[in-house]
């Protein structure tokens, strides 16, 4: 079984997502804004990483 590559994209972006608002709270001096952009954009990858998992598979 293969994984879609948007798929598989989308769960690294997340990824990328969870370290960098990780990082930025961590940091001093953090800006909370920022912080909430990335938590933003990494709740728009999950829902549609969802929204593609969902989806039935099509036959090739």
């Amino acid at each position: 079984m293969s994984v879609n590559p948007h798929i598989f994209h989308l769960t690294a972006l997340h990824r990328r997502l969870d370290e960098a608002v990780r990082r930025e709270a961590r940091r001093r001096g953090s800006d909370p804004f920022r912080v909430l952009r990335l938590k933003k954009l990494k709740l728009a990858v999950k829902d549609r990483l969802a929204s593609l998992m969902r989806c039935p598979v099509r036959a090739r």
